[in-house]
């Protein structure tokens, strides 16, 4: 039984490692090789990678608050949020699937809040417009934690219509 729960926790681990890695490596690239605003085009007008720095949260929200108020809310509570997440999930008593999507939402959000300790900002250089469809200016950490979440809902979805039948 000690076995499988190290191995359950070196799963977490090497998850969170690797979502915090993809983050940091795609990041350092996007640093050293893109302009500012530099736009490469990768699948036409549709994908497309260009660096801006985001010095705020989600869609900028918070870019204009002040210092102290940054470091409080964009920089403590995450972390903290963060601590919480890595203790709940290690005390072991969530599913499998809840447990690595979460493992996703902690290596994006620690993707994140390296940058904004380390840079004062967070990297931002993917974009997407097909159709209708058009997202912000995003990054790895941001869908590490977007997966999560959403598995986690589709997660839901898929129990609850299984307590139904």
């Amino acid at each position: 039984m000690k076995k499988l729960k190290f191995l359950r926790y070196a799963l977490f681990l090497l998850l969170i490692t690797a979502n915090i890695g993809c983050d940091q490596i795609s990041k350092s690239i996007v640093r050293e090789r893109l302009e500012y605003h530099e736009q490469i085009h990768i699948a036409g007008d549709h994908v497309m990678l260009t660096k801006v720095e985001n010095s705020g949260a989600f869609l900028s929200i918070g870019e204009n608050f002040s210092p102290l108020a940054k470091a409080l809310l964009l920089n403590l509570l995450p972390a903290l949020s963060m601590l919480g997440l890595i203790f709940w999930l290690f005390l072991g008593r969530t599913g499998l699937g809840i447990a690595l999507s979460v493992c996703c939402i902690i290596g994006g959000g620690i993707g994140n809040i390296i940058d904004r300790v380390a840079y004062g900002s967070v990297t931002d250089f993917l974009y997407i417009h097909v159709g209708f469809f058009r997202t912000g200016i995003f990054n790895f950490a941001d869908v590490s934690i977007t997966f999560g979440a959403l598995f986690i809902i589709a997660l839901g979805i898929w129990k609850g219509r299984r307590n139904q039948g």
